[in-house]
């Protein structure tokens, strides 16, 4: 290696380890807001006394907005501000969400606060992902389901948040718990703006040039990740969204114990994610997406049929063990399918995140309103289970592609080295 390439891989190796940080902290900020609202939801119910149905259709819209958020946030990638200020300016929006929902004085405008957050959410669910996938690139190695860890470290930081204060601090005239948001959000947008991670324009010139990007990724494996992720995050907005208020209006649970649904899915979230890199070196993708598959099942299912809130807690723990590492395999994944197009690749795939949050938001909260939660917890059962059923395909163990090397392989599962023919592969497997 020559004594130019010796020093600016050195260069490269400070700012990547400074933007690990800052994208570690802005999907700690990310998880931490979205625990803060979501496990709130039932004390907005009581504070504006509506019911289930109404905040069904704010799930609606946040995801609707969500998703015009992840195209905003491809737009603002291809220009000089790149995926870190998508990132930054998602995140000042979530400063300005959270201010308008802590303050509300009626449902109208908690509505609009949502739909800002809305707006918000697609922008820092797509800037996180593009960072984290460019920063990994940059380190050589796997580094996703640790960057979905700092997520988990946030949700749980937020669900506990709202469980403690629960009944001991008033939502009104303003809701103060949720300032902490504010601060969170803010710091974190700071840091990403200061040590973000910024792509080297000179040597990415073909991916700026605007040139079509369809054509040049292979849209087969982008769909088999794409039901990976609606898998996902079926079983995700479904435990964040409706685990509080299956727990309080079906099990009976106090307004402290009921946030902690969420909370307990969150911390075996956090460990799975933590364990996630080290089994797919040693597995497989194949193989710890098909176990992880199978565990999430059997913990939503013990959501279903939980007699009590006990029961329903170990579930909703064990859900956690199961899927948290299937979201970061997939993005991971989606990295590697044009590596000179990654931000847009990424930003395409995070929509599969909306269909899937429409479904576990919406269509688990209109069964649960026809009928009962419990049915509705059905929904995300089945769809994880056709996950595990089509495992196999998300690829197997191997070795790297010829040609390969440089800083088109990575070690560990998330490595691109070829894309061609609607293959991937990886130096540890190949999806297909």
């Amino acid at each position: 290696m020559s004594a130019a390439a010796t020093r600016g891989s050195s260069i490269v190796s400070t700012a990547a380890r400074r933007a690990r940080v800052a994208t570690s902290g802005g999907f700690a900020a990310q998880g931490f807001v979205y625990a803060l609202l979501l496990t709130s939801l039932e004390q907005f119910k009581d504070r504006y006394g509506v019911g289930d149905g109404q905040i069904t259709l704010v799930v609606l819209g946040v995801c609707a907005l969500a998703a015009l958020g992840t195209l905003v946030a491809d737009r603002v990638a291809r220009g000089r501000a790149g995926s870190r200020g998508a990132l930054a300016a998602g995140l000042s929006v979530l400063v300005t969400a959270v201010a308008v929902v802590s303050a509300a004085p009626t449902f109208a405008v908690l509505v609009l606060g949502f739909a800002v957050y809305g707006l918000g959410l697609g922008l820092v669910d797509a800037g996180t992902n593009m960072q984290a996938v460019s920063v990994q690139r940059a380190y050589g190695r796997s580094l996703l389901t640790g960057f979905y860890a700092a997520w988990s470290v946030g949700g749980i930081a937020g669900a506990v948040l709202v469980s403690v204060t629960a009944g001991t601090v008033s939502l009104g005239p303003v809701a103060f718990v949720l300032w902490s948001g504010i601060l969170v959000a803010s710091l974190a947008a700071f840091l990403v703006a200061v040590a973000g991670w910024h792509r080297d324009r000179a040597a990415e010139t073909a991916a700026d040039t605007g040139a079509d990007v369809a054509g040049r990724v292979p849209w087969g494996p982008v769909l088999l990740l794409g039901l990976g992720v609606v898998a996902y995050y079926v079983a995700d907005t479904a435990v964040s969204t409706w685990s509080t208020i299956y727990l309080g209006d079906v099990l009976d649970a106090t307004s402290r114990i009921a946030p902690l649904g969420y909370a307990a899915y969150l911390a075996t979230t956090l460990v799975s994610r933590v364990a996630g890199d080290p089994l797919v070196r040693r597995h497989g993708r194949a193989a710890v997406v098909r176990v992880a598959a199978v565990v999430g099942a059997v913990g939503l299912t013990l959501v279903v049929v939980a007699p009590g809130t006990p029961v329903a807690l170990l579930g909703f723990a064990v859900t956690g063990a199961g899927l948290g590492v299937i979201a970061p395999l997939c993005f991971s994944a989606a990295g590697a399918l044009a590596p000179g197009h990654a931000d847009a690749v990424v930003a395409r795939l995070n929509v599969f995140n909306y269909v899937g949050a429409v479904l576990g938001g919406v269509l688990v909260g209109a069964i649960g309103s026809g009928s009962t939660l419990r049915a509705g917890f059905v929904v995300p059962v089945l769809l994880v289970v056709a996950v595990a059923v089509v495992a196999p395909r998300f690829g197997r163990r191997g070795t790297a592609a010829p040609g390969a090397g440089g800083s088109e392989a990575l070690a560990g599962s998330a490595g691109p080295v070829t894309a061609s023919g609607g293959t991937v592969r990886s130096t540890d497997e190949e999806v297909r």
